[in-house]
């Protein structure tokens, strides 16, 4: 059974850094060339895409909101993925999840993630940036 865990939100001042992590279990980052999304939810809107990366051939993507201030990576040893998050601004406070589905194994990772493309998500974790 697919699980995905998240963890490392907080409240952190604009211009702060926070790594959120989600670790996996029931597939394998290594043998499963599954890609792992963030998204994130800010009160009264959508669920957006944040960023990609594929265990398949470890291609990275990014919404234009959050480029050359997110970093997404994976530990395969760990099954374990990351947002590294710097230069936080208050207009990225949302609760953040990752997710998985097995539609994206092989697939890379281009252009802003989908919701509708991953099926397997996590229960979430807040960032609020402010002051």
């Amino acid at each position: 059974q697919v699980q995905l865990v998240e963890s490392g939100g907080g409240l952190v001042q604009p211009g702060g850094s926070l790594r959120l992590s989600c670790a996996a279990s029931g597939f394998s980052l290594s043998l499963d060339y599954y890609a792992i999304g963030w998204f994130r939810q800010a009160p009264g809107k959508e669920r957006e895409g944040v960023s990609c990366i594929s265990s398949s051939d470890g291609s990275t993507s990014y919404a234009e909101p959050v480029k050359g201030r997110f970093t997404v990576s994976m530990d395969k040893a760990k099954n374990t993925v990351y947002l590294q998050m710097n230069s936080l601004k208050p207009e990225d406070t949302a609760v953040y999840y990752c997710a998985t589905d097995p539609g994206t194994y092989g697939a890379g990772c281009y252009g802003s993630p989908t919701v509708v493309a991953f099926g397997n998500w996590g229960q979430g974790t807040q960032v609020t940036v402010s002051s």
